[in-house]
């Protein structure tokens, strides 16, 4: 199979190693991007999988409350000049609405909703036409609390919400406002995917035995790495943004409190956007010519 060049920057971009690495993982992959960025990592040639955490879509997040219940909505547009637009807002906040009151599961039933003797999507095809350019409801969540519902919206972009059984308002804001800043995956060791956890160990377990000591060192060194991740990717095990000489895990113990859930979206996380080559659009309208 023939590498492109185009698939080789695109490995680079995300792992930062050289070009004939990139070249070379490709490939004895065939071409699989994703099984090339777990070679390399394996082999301790990718630097990081950089692309994971690059967003390219516009928009914003909602979160609307009532009493004990809360929704997280994101809505898309093409630009962040429409994503300010007041009537790309008013849809915004409609949205949001309308999710935390309706029965609906999915996008899908939530975009079949009437307001005004019109279904949410015959407002979003409007809308379109209204600012020019695409609008998609892409995701919305609820979250009800046994004592205490937090919230934290860092611009229009990220928004966290979280539930409390124990503790306060103020602890759940808190306690919000770190998930925001520390992107963890889930509130405690119970809650990590297995599949994703596999994955680590696996590529601990390749990077530990290039070391080439004993295997009983080996499965040591794997242990503790897996137990310094978990700390890293879950809510309890993280040092507490306001405070990192406690955990977030001691910080809840103290104020007799745990966390039920929480919710954060972060504006076009996970969407790639086209990325546009003027110089090679120039030339194909000039051989049209």
């Amino acid at each position: 199979m023939q590498i492109t060049a185009a698939q080789v920057k695109e490995l680079r971009e995300r792992t930062g190693a050289g070009m004939m690495e990139c070249k070379k993982a490709l490939t004895e992959t065939g071409g699989d991007l994703e099984a090339a960025v777990e070679a390399m990592r394996k082999s301790g040639m990718a630097k990081a999988d950089k692309k994971a955490g690059r967003v390219a879509a516009e928009g914003r997040v909602e979160i609307v409350s009532e009493g004990n219940k809360a929704v997280l909505v994101e809505i898309n547009c093409e630009t962040d000049f429409v994503g300010n637009d007041d009537n790309f807002r008013a849809f915004s906040a409609q949205c949001a609405q309308i999710a935390l009151n309706s029965g609906a599961g999915d996008v899908e039933g939530l975009m079949a909703e009437t307001v005004d003797g019109q279904t949410l999507e015959e407002h979003r095809t409007q809308l379109i036409a209204k600012v020019g350019e695409n609008v998609q409801v892409r995701r919305f969540d609820r979250l009800q609390a046994e004592d205490a519902l937090g919230f934290y919206q860092h611009g229009t972009r990220i928004g966290v919400v979280v539930s409390l059984k124990g503790g306060d308002e103020a602890l759940a804001k808190d306690v919000a406002m770190h998930i925001a800043a520390s992107k963890p995956v889930c509130v405690d060791e119970s809650g990590v995917p297995q599949d994703l956890l596999d994955k680590e160990r696996a590529i601990f377990k390749a990077q530990a035995e290039e070391s080439g000591k004993p295997e009983n060192i080996i499965e040591k060194m794997i242990e503790g790495r897996i137990r310094k991740y978990l700390a890293e990717i879950t809510l309890v095990g993280q040092p507490f943004v306001k405070d990192p000489d406690q955990t977030v895990g001691q910080l809840l113990e103290a104020k007799g409190a745990s966390v039920t859930g929480f919710l954060r979206y972060e504006v076009g996380e996970g969407i790639e956007k086209k990325k546009e080559n003027f110089a090679e659009e120039v030339m194909a309208q000039a051989r049209g010519a």
